[in-house]
């Protein structure tokens, strides 16, 4: 009676704490039974186990064929013997006799958490694996358990996952039992189970935040356009509305700065520069270098290049500390961003001008070809000259005979 009842709480402890169908288990516990009885009998009989929910316990039942001549004492009886049990019985029917299974039911229930591990394996992979495949992109919470090789190991709950060391964020410290949070970004299946892959570098960590954060954008309002980072130093996110009424970087920022600033806090003081987005890739730009002010923007479409002029006192601002804005500003842009202040884009245009002007001289004619030059020209004038004095000549014979013509027609 013990161990039906230590067999029952087995099984119940099984479906509770795998979440296992209770169908699965009590097939698994009925597959080992009557492995261990095959075992004893060395696989010489037609044996059949089947749980009795009633009674909580695993019922094992000998077969054996009625013929008129035994050939197979083990799974074979004969006619005669076969009636002295069941008078109506013929040749050919399957004659079933339960055996003494207390031996078998308490191998079974001391072996039950192997064998069903064993046998729904797989099913269990695959509940997890298709459970975590649809979280991901998800902001998850877990536990830390270990670090082993640099990953480090949280647990989830009904899985463990890994948080790769080039997905850990610079300067952070855990231990095992601290709480994490961290976005998955991949579900491999591997021989072992399904592999969770974390991350809190991943530039969707942060949008996923701000959607955590923000109502407008988890509501479709607010979008989120673009985000880059540079993990645990400075990240900048470009925002629009589809609203014309909600401002998109107010709505990030909130009020007095709190949403940002809980943002900011899950990430350990990261710098967030919240920007809006325009189609227009030359205010964008302008918006990207933020907080450095723009004087004037050159585009080149064609070959993604913006060319950003900025007054010389916001040089150093526009580029960042070790470039680290201006690079931000062109992976948000996905442009090559070449930045220059006013004096040196004054002495650029200068040298360009006097360039210009060196040109011009070089192609001016040398000595004996402006000789030449003026030779024909003067040829030419001589000639035009000429012309003149003719036409002049002509024009004075002409008036000279207009008036012997009068006196002709006054005759």
């Amino acid at each position: 009676m013990d161990t039906n009842i230590n067999l029952k709480h087995a099984i119940e402890q099984i479906v509770k704490e795998k979440g296992i169908d209770r169908q699965v288990v009590m097939e698994a516990m009925e597959q080992a039974v009557l492995t261990a009885a095959n075992k004893k009998y060395r696989n010489t009989r037609d044996l059949e186990a089947h749980y009795n929910p009633d009674s909580g316990e695993v019922e094992l039942f000998e077969f054996v064929t009625v013929v008129e001549e035994v050939q197979d004492s083990y799974k074979e009886i004969d006619l005669e013997e076969a009636r002295e049990i069941d008078p109506e019985v013929e040749v050919g029917d399957s004659l079933g006799e339960r055996l003494d299974a207390t031996g078998f039911t308490r191998i079974a229930a001391q072996t039950a958490k192997q064998v069903i591990i064993q046998k729904v394996r797989e099913a269990e992979r695959e509940t997890i694996f298709n459970e975590y495949s649809d979280r991901q992109w998800e902001i998850i919470t877990g536990m830390v358990r270990r670090f082993e090789k640099g990953e480090l190991l949280v647990d989830l709950g009904r899985a463990e996952a890994a948080l790769p060391t080039k997905e850990q964020m610079p300067r952070e410290v855990y231990r095992p039992g601290d709480r994490i949070r961290a976005i998955i970004t991949e579900i491999r299946m591997t021989t072992k189970g399904p592999q969770i892959i974390l991350s809190r570098t991943h530039p969707s960590m942060l949008a996923k935040l701000f959607e955590l954060e923000v109502p407008e954008i988890a509501e479709g309002i607010v979008e989120i356009n673009a985000v880059v980072r540079d993990p645990g130093s400075r990240a900048k996110i470009a925002v629009s509305s589809n609203d014309s009424d909600v401002d998109p970087v107010g709505a990030c920022v909130g009020m007095r700065g709190a949403r940002v600033q809980n943002v900011v806090s899950e990430l350990r003081g990261e710098k967030i520069d919240i920007i809006p987005w325009s189609e227009d890739i030359a205010r964008f730009a302008c918006n990207a270098l933020s907080p450095a002010q723009v004087s004037k923007v050159f585009v080149d479409e064609d070959n993604r290049v913006l060319e950003i002029v900025v007054a010389d006192d916001q040089l150093s601002l526009a580029i960042g500390k070790r470039g680290q804005n201006v690079s931000l500003a062109a992976r948000l842009t996905g442009c090559r961003i070449d930045i220059k202040s006013e004096s040196k884009a004054a002495e650029a245009e200068l040298a360009q001008f006097a360039s210009f002007d060196g040109t011009q001289g070089e192609e001016e004619p040398a000595a004996d070809e402006t000789a030449e030059g003026a030779e024909a020209v003067e040829g030419t004038e001589a000639v035009e000259a000429a012309e003149a004095v003719e036409a002049a000549e002509v024009g004075t014979n002409d008036a000279a005979a207009a008036p012997d013509a009068e006196e002709k027609q006054a005759e």
